[in-house]
């Protein structure tokens, strides 16, 4: 079953160009899968503390269609999928007067917080009504081409402002730092984005990041704690 939240994008939500940046989409969509908890009287917050556990993004998929401007109504639907033995997946498309101008796929992974062992879908009794999973252009999994070679672009120190209660970096500040270490951000749009997180980034860490230029404004991404990869991307890029 799907769950709807209707929001009025801020100015403050944009960027240089007038356009919400890659992270507040994110931001839109994973309030909306937190909404649709506590809609159900069973946050987030309340879900770690009292059951001891937490959900993890391993991975996501984002479409952005079209750019998304300030004072713009949207609607974000949001819904789960059939979770497999760890796997938990969920799905969001954002609206704007009925079409569809973003979307994502995600996986989750489900762990307790005393050991952060892994829980099994079959374990976490809780369902809204899976829907069919999105089949999206820009793949959830993907492998960087064999002949691209990665240069350091620059390092990011995890500061307090981009992390959670969790202390370590929300996943959703990673597309705006990946931003920041594209070419020419301020004429570059990012139409896609392909996340998988592989470590946490924890506060005060600082991270090396990584970069191999692939064809038609596609961009490898890659972030290292010592010699740990935390983050590995594929970012879509057009010209603006």
């Amino acid at each position: 079953m799907k769950y709807v939240e209707k929001y009025n994008v801020r100015w403050h939500d944009t960027d240089a160009n007038r356009e919400v940046h890659p992270s507040g989409v994110l931001m839109f969509m994973q309030e909306t899968g937190n909404r649709q908890f506590e809609a159900a009287d069973r946050p987030l917050d309340k879900i770690r503390d009292e059951e001891g556990v937490g959900f993890i993004l391993s991975r996501i998929a984002i479409e952005m269609k079209e750019p998304i401007h300030a004072y713009e109504d949207i609607f974000v639907e949001t819904f789960t999928c059939e979770s497999r033995g760890y796997t938990f997946p969920r799905g969001w498309e954002i609206k704007r007067r009925g079409k569809v101008v973003a979307r994502a796929m995600s996986q989750w992974a489900l762990v307790r917080v005393a050991d952060k062992s892994l829980v099994r879908s079959g374990d976490f009794p809780m369902s809204f009504g899976d829907e069919p999973e999105l089949q999206l252009e820009m793949p959830l999994r993907f492998r960087v081409p064999s002949d691209l070679t990665f240069e350091t672009v620059g390092h990011r120190t995890i500061a307090f402002s981009d992390i959670d209660y969790n202390m370590h970096m929300n996943n959703t500040k990673y597309p705006d730092m990946l931003c920041d270490f594209l070419p020419d951000p301020a004429h570059t749009r990012v139409i896609g984005v392909s996340l998988a997180y592989r470590k946490e980034a924890a506060y005060g860490d600082t991270l090396t990041v990584e970069r191999a230029v692939a064809d038609d404004g596609v961009f490898y991404i890659r972030t290292r704690h010592g010699e740990e990869t935390c983050l590995e991307a594929m970012v879509k890029t057009q010209k603006i």
